[in-house]
């Protein structure tokens, strides 16, 4: 069965887990909301969970309310150089970080407007980590139900706690805080490596 998911900044494990073993309906045509994963994503440092959180230009006039797609972003603010940095600190001690930063620096290069295309980029660029091609459909209108679709939209919201089932594995600061799950597929990708894929698929359970 299809699933309907929101395109969002380096997804979590749980998102990226069902992107991999589903057909995936992709969801492009809400509006946006704030405090989503749709502008930020969780990563293991050495004080535990940090949020790495993509500045955007707020529209939509008295209603505060855009679509999704139409969502641009900041880039007065030097939010890529950080991000990086931040993601350098947190893992150049990782077991697979070195494998794998030529392939994901770029994206923190490049210029991007729309936050929509950024997070597309991402998702792509984790596929392309993990060695698998996948393609996946977009929505053209707004539904507030699919039918013969199972809806995952709701990962999207940061502030509520899913509950996710997924096996602990290796992170480089757990002897100082313990495991910590579900956070973006860049922790797992960095601390498993080729072993991430089959991770997602067997590991993981939404």
């Amino acid at each position: 069965m299809t699933s309907l998911l929101h395109p969002t900044y380096f997804p979590s494990i749980a998102s990226f887990s069902i992107l991999v073993k589903n057909p995936c309906l992709l969801e492009v045509s809400d509006n946006y909301q704030k405090q989503t994963f749709r502008n930020r994503t969780y990563i293991y440092g050495a004080n535990g969970k940090q949020i790495l959180t993509v500045p955007i230009l707020h529209t939509g006039g008295e209603t505060g309310r855009q679509l999704y797609k139409d969502v641009q972003i900041d880039n007065g603010v030097t939010w890529q150089k950080l991000h990086w940095k931040t993601l350098q600190t947190a893992y150049r001690t990782s077991p697979y970080f070195e494998y794998y930063e030529d392939r994901i620096a770029p994206i923190f290069e490049e210029k991007y407007t729309f936050l929509l295309d950024l997070n597309f980029r991402t998702m792509e660029v984790i596929l392309d980590c993990l060695h698998v091609q996948l393609d996946w459909e977009k929505t053209t209108e707004y539904k507030e139900v699919y039918q013969q679709t199972n809806d995952f939209r709701y990962l999207s919201h940061a502030k509520i706690v899913h509950d996710i089932k997924q096996d602990a594995y290796y992170q480089i600061f757990s002897d100082k805080h313990g495991f910590i799950g579900n956070l973006s597929t860049l922790d797992l990708l960095f601390h498993d490596g080729n072993h991430a894929l089959g991770y997602l698929k067997e590991k993981v359970m939404v």
